[in-house]
């Protein structure tokens, strides 16, 4: 009971994501922005972890889907795709994703993220779909 306790006082971002580091700034469904730092979310080598990025992704295209599913009555999003090509590392600095929808249905929500270093390059483009449930 503590962890669903846990969860449920957390940010937008989940526990995982506070812990990450994840800071939401802006989030509509047409838009969803947040910063995540590189610096503890790196692998053995150095670079940002891409498992990092996919957490930085769903959590975007998460929040995008569920104010959607707000305005279709079915506030519930469950990703249940995720993918991504990560085109280029980061070693320091902080890192932005923007998610704008791809497609958004009655029971379905597609958002395309994209993950740019400070120096606006991108380093990773991602893909959630998340099925759209009601209460």
């Amino acid at each position: 009971m503590e962890g669903l306790e846990q969860q449920k006082s957390a940010g937008p971002a989940g526990v995982l994501g506070d812990r990450m580091g994840i800071e939401f700034i802006e989030a509509s469904p047409d838009r969803v922005v947040a910063t995540m730092p590189v610096e503890g979310n790196t692998q053995p080598y150095g670079l940002l972890h891409g498992g990092a990025s996919c957490v930085l992704a769903e959590s975007l295209g998460s929040v995008g889907a569920t104010l959607h599913g707000e305005t279709v009555d079915r506030p519930f999003a469950l990703g249940i795709d995720i993918n991504a090509t990560h085109h280029k590392g980061a070693r320091t600095g902080t890192i932005t994703g923007v998610a704008t929808p791809v497609f958004r249905g009655r029971s379905m929500a597609t958002y395309e993220i994209v993950i740019t270093d400070e120096l606006g390059d991108r380093v990773c483009t991602a893909r959630l779909t998340c099925l759209l449930r009601a209460g």
